[in-house]
């Protein structure tokens, strides 16, 4: 480790705790309905758009009927991904001429974006068109991002309202986070990008000649806005298969630290719509706290783990860390950074192998994800699945205090509890659960790149990051097998959908109450004690989950490396 990895490593600190409340007080706005500098160009589209979809704005509904209208939105979606990818081989903007996706892939590509997942079981610049990259995979890296921020607004509401039957209209909050927050920040974005070297055109592959006299296909195309929205969006997938360590999709370090900000900016800010929207803000920045210590263990140990190496060539007085698999331009303090910021926002863009990471620093990604993506998450994802820790730490304190726990002045009862130990529970019962099934089932074994301990963390990464909807991969797992495609993209929807329902059932219970003003016994939830709370109901419920799963893979690994075999 060194002090100018740990200097860039704070500067990105900085700059997104500085863009919170900056960021918190325009989107906190956007979806009260209030003017926004943006909205005298912005908001005759919007009416627009609602005259066009018929769509009422003073309408609201109650939390089932958004819950349905955001389902129905996305069986659409589905079923229009899907298609597109088996019929593009003859559609247009295809100058590569690809052929139809298979059936098991289509239906896996189409869950993976549809839930913000972006997992790729293939190669983008060498399986898909311009067309399904654009009008597919595009358009679902703006819905699903759009609709995670719905979602976790729809939950703010829920704490902010008062003896209230709505939390929201979804086809309004869906066309604002689009329209207002997503779009424009993508369009400075993807100019920026450009200005410096991301390519964006429709031109067909460059066909180049080596210095060894080799032909070599430079694959190319409208690479500067995708990769915007998949930061941006916490969606990650990339445009070309080796994802942001390619020179196209990342030129330069002024590159890599805009995909870093883009990723983390909206999960961090929405804390901070939180506190606004309950009135007290000092409740976003102990929410924001929480995340924030988690996040900087996690780099610490990631960087640390990474710049002490193997130990194995120690003896041949070889030093500078494990560089295997690194971003070599960028180094390990960023390399570490970018590991960590990916995990822990849901995203899944890599700017290096995490299949090469150490056995420690692969740990902490893992376990990131495990948690339920709620280190920043997803864009929404992140604040509605650390909403539902928060629940369970104030039902911890209650149970301390012998008195019904009290959050932002709603009471926290046995629906509210029920509904969060559901949504927290099915993340476990699918990564454990399909990582069981592979590991019995000999054609999935045959999938995996190496052998023991490694081989298994392989799999229990590829099924906790499909559920929590990462997309980050163990890059030694052959995935695109019937078996890997259907399970995997099972996963997905499990760990998008079946969080979603419980998250707007606790919306709508606690929109529905009264609020209860402060007392003596009320604790406290914007201090230290809060914040530590929070951080150890959520170690404690990853670690009691997933300890023995880690145990059989990255922890033994580790342990075996320093006794000098490798995997």
């Amino acid at each position: 480790m060194t002090l100018i990895g740990w200097i860039q490593i704070l500067t990105f600190c900085v700059i997104i705790t500085a863009l919170v409340p900056t960021l918190g007080w325009y989107m906190t706005r956007v979806f009260n309905n209030e003017w926004t500098p943006l909205s005298p160009v912005l908001r005759p589209i919007e009416i627009a758009l609602y005259r066009m979809g018929g769509v009422d704005e003073r309408r609201e509904q109650d939390w089932l009927t958004y819950t349905i209208a955001m389902l129905l939105f996305h069986i659409a979606g589905f079923v229009l991904l899907y298609g597109l990818l088996r019929l593009q081989g003859v559609l247009p903007f295809n100058p590569q001429e690809m052929g139809a996706v298979a059936p098991d892939l289509a239906f896996n590509t189409a869950a993976s974006f549809l839930t913000n997942t972006n997992w790729q079981n293939y190669g983008g610049e060498s399986t898909l068109s311009y067309l399904s990259q654009m009008a597919g995979l595009t358009v679902q890296n703006f819905v699903s991002a759009a609709t995670g921020i719905a979602i976790a607004v729809a939950l703010i509401r829920g704490f902010a309202r008062a003896s209230a039957r709505s939390v929201g209209n979804f086809w309004v909050d869906l066309v604002r986070a689009t329209l207002y927050v997503l779009l424009p920040i993508c369009i400075v974005g993807t100019v920026a990008l450009i200005a410096l070297g991301v390519p964006q055109n429709l031109d067909p592959y460059v066909e180049a000649t080596t210095l060894e006299g080799a032909k070599q296909v430079i694959a190319q195309g409208p690479v500067a806005s995708q990769m915007m929205i998949k930061h941006l969006g916490t969606n990650g997938g990339g445009f070309f298969n080796a994802n942001a360590s390619h020179p196209f999709e990342s030129p330069s370090t002024y590159t890599n630290l805009i995909h870093m900000v883009s990723i983390f900016v909206i999960g961090a800010a929405l804390t901070n719509v939180f506190g606004r929207m309950v009135g007290d803000q000092r409740q976003g920045w102990a929410i924001y706290a929480a995340m924030g210590l988690l996040f900087l263990a996690g780099v610490t140990i990631v960087y640390w783990a990474e710049a002490a190496g193997t130990g194995i060539l120690d003896g041949l007085g070889v030093a500078g860390g494990n560089m295997e698999g690194k971003e070599v331009r960028f180094g390990l303090a960023m390399t570490a950074l970018f590991a960590v910021v990916t995990t822990a926002a849901s995203c899944g863009a890599v700017n290096a192998m995490h299949d090469s990471l150490t056995p420690l620093g692969g740990l902490i990604p893992l376990f990131n994800m495990q948690l339920g993506e709620i280190i920043i998450g997803g864009v929404g994802a992140g604040l509605y699945g650390m909403l539902l820790f928060v629940v369970i730490a104030i039902f911890v304190a209650g149970l301390m205090v012998g008195r019904t726990p009290e959050y932002v002045g709603k009471k926290i009862e046995a629906r509210e509890v029920k509904m969060a130990m559901l949504a927290i529970l099915c993340l476990p019962l699918s990564i454990l659960g399909f990582t069981a099934l592979a590991v019995a089932i000999p054609s999935a074994v045959a999938s995996m790149g190496n052998a023991g301990p490694h081989g298994f963390s392989e799999v229990l990464y590829a099924y906790s990051s499909q559920t929590a909807n990462n997309g980050s991969a163990f890059g030694g797992l052959t995935g695109n097998t019937m078996f890997y495609n259907v399970t995997g993209g099972l996963a997905m929807l499990i760990g998008r959908f079946l969080v979603i329902v419980p998250a707007m059932a606790i919306a709508g219970s606690l929109a529905a109450k009264k609020t209860v003003p402060k007392s003596s016994g009320t604790f406290p939830t914007t201090g230290g004690l809060f914040i530590g709370l929070l951080v150890g109901v959520i170690l404690i419920v990853g670690g009691l989950t997933f300890f023995p799963a880690l145990a059989l893979g990255p922890i033994v690994e580790q342990l075996a490396m320093r006794a000098g075999e490798l995997f």
